[in-house]
């Protein structure tokens, strides 16, 4: 219980310092009265190269900030626990990835807002927990899919919601794919049972000498009594 425990207060660091963050600086928005959108990511262009450090962190209002909190804080809690050794790695690897090809492909607009890591975090968690074959992470897949299943309708451009960042979302999609792949290997595996069937078979010899004795002390017995 104390390695549970120690193993899910690590889990919540980094999740809380990110969400921690984000909140602040809307509120250092509404403090200074000013729109921190400019250092979100406006492709290929030179002033929206900083938005691929800090547009995840940038939220247009606090509808749109708290629509991300909780996805966010959830599907990152989940990868620190489970993927301790590699958790931060995937968390850059994700981050980066997906703003760099914002930045390349999507159309000219400002780009910001964590929903393109909240979507890394969702398909990188569901994909690893399906090729591990790893019967906690799989349920973990199960559990997600029925919370964010709707997640795969953002992915596409929506005339109705033009203000939404359908690139992000599928760039987000596209690098948890990725890097599930590509660190198949590392992380928690499928758990393997193996029958050590040396051992069944001493323990069958054993019994088989243990049942002999006993039947050679009975017919001793008997001949004893009858004489």
């Amino acid at each position: 219980m104390d390695n549970e425990k120690k193993k899910l207060i690590y889990s919540l660091i980094v999740p809380t310092a990110i969400i921690i963050s984000i909140w602040l600086i809307k509120l250092g928005e509404y403090i200074l009265n000013t729109n921190f959108g400019f250092l979100g990511i406006y492709p290929l262009k030179a002033e929206g190269l900083p938005g691929i450090l800090f547009a995840p962190l940038i939220h247009a209002d606090l509808k749109h900030l708290y629509a991300n909190t909780i996805p966010l804080f959830l599907l990152s809690t989940a990868l620190f626990y489970f993927y301790k050794e590699i958790g931060f790695r995937i968390l850059l690897l994700i981050y980066f990835t997906t703003n760099v090809w914002v930045w390349i492909i999507a159309r000219d607009a400002w780009h910001i807002g964590a929903s393109g890591l909240i979507y890394g975090l969702f398909s990188f968690i569901f994909i690893s927990g399906i090729i591990r074959k790893n019967n906690r992470l799989m349920a973990l897949s199960m559990f997600i899919i029925f919370l964010y299943g709707g997640l795969i309708w953002g992915i596409f451009p929506n005339n109705i919601q033009r203000e939404i960042s359908w690139e992000s979302h599928l760039m987000g999609l596209i690098s948890g794919v990725v890097y599930a792949i590509y660190y198949k290997k590392q992380g928690p595996q499928k758990t393997e049972y193996q029958w050590n069937e040396d051992e069944n078979e001493d323990e069958d010899d054993k019994y088989y000498m243990n049942y002999q004795e006993e039947d050679e002390m009975n017919n001793t017995d008997e001949t004893f009594m009858t004489k």
